[in-house]
């Protein structure tokens, strides 16, 4: 299984690093991972440096900014959800690949709250490559179209309200993190229920446009009436 956008051009063309230099960036990678992990995408990249027994030069040199060290650090994780998303497209049963597919995703937002936050829109679409995403955003599309045609999910239903399930979860799983880790599952499969089409009632309002998504995007890019140059040069 290969997935041509996971890797950049530019990285994927890079020279070999000198021993030295490749046990650095190991070692960086590793720290930001724990770090990013545990305390967000604002994880302090002078705590990475110190905990990769680098100096904060060293990091920079590998990672001009930090949108570079998150590409990195999730290069692999999208890998495993495009995995999933491949797997759910080629179901039988459309609902259960709509399922499996919006469990994944979650599970990998619960499990790291950097990746929470990147699911949720704290940093800007190009940090990881507009190409990754495009690759997702199709494969999520033809599960969402497998569930409809199936007669599955209910027909009134926009790939639009389905974003709003990501953003509900990620706000679910930042709440609950600490004191009911898994909690989301239930609040997703409550969500789930919603959309099935038996017993779907008429609904009282209208789903959002793709212009409106992509402008209550915007603001949830920047939460703190931060830039995206703030993040980039972070």
């Amino acid at each position: 299984m290969s997935h041509p956008h996971v890797l950049s051009a530019t990285r994927a063309s890079a020279k070999p690093l000198r021993r030295d230099a490749q046990r650095n960036r190991d070692a960086i990678v590793a720290a930001a991972r724990k770090a990013f992990a545990e305390q967000g995408v604002d994880a302090s990249l002078e705590g990475v440096a110190r905990d990769a027994g680098v100096a904060i030069g060293t990091v920079y040199r590998h990672f001009p900014t930090r949108l570079d060290l998150v590409e990195e650090l999730f290069t692999a994780k999208f890998t495993d959800l495009f995995g999933a998303a491949e797997e759910a497209a080629a179901m039988d049963d459309a609902w259960e690949g709509f399922c499996h597919y919006l469990e994944k995703l979650c599970e990998l937002q619960a499990c790291d709250r950097a990746f929470n936050d990147l699911a949720s829109a704290r940093l800007p679409v190009h940090a990881l490559g507009r190409g990754m995403f495009e690759r997702a955003q199709e494969l999520a599309g033809q599960i969402f179209r497998n569930a409809q045609e199936q007669g599955e999910l209910r027909d009134d239903v926009t790939p639009e309200d389905i974003i709003f399930v990501i953003w509900s979860q990620a706000g679910i799983i930042r709440a609950t993190r600490a004191v009911a880790p898994t909690a989301w599952r239930r609040h997703l499969h409550l969500m789930l229920d919603a959309f099935r089409t038996e017993g779907a009632h008429e609904l009282p309002e209208p789903p959002l446009t793709r212009r409106q998504v992509d402008q209550t995007l915007t603001t949830l890019e920047c939460p703190e009436e931060e830039c995206r140059e703030c993040l980039e040069e972070a």
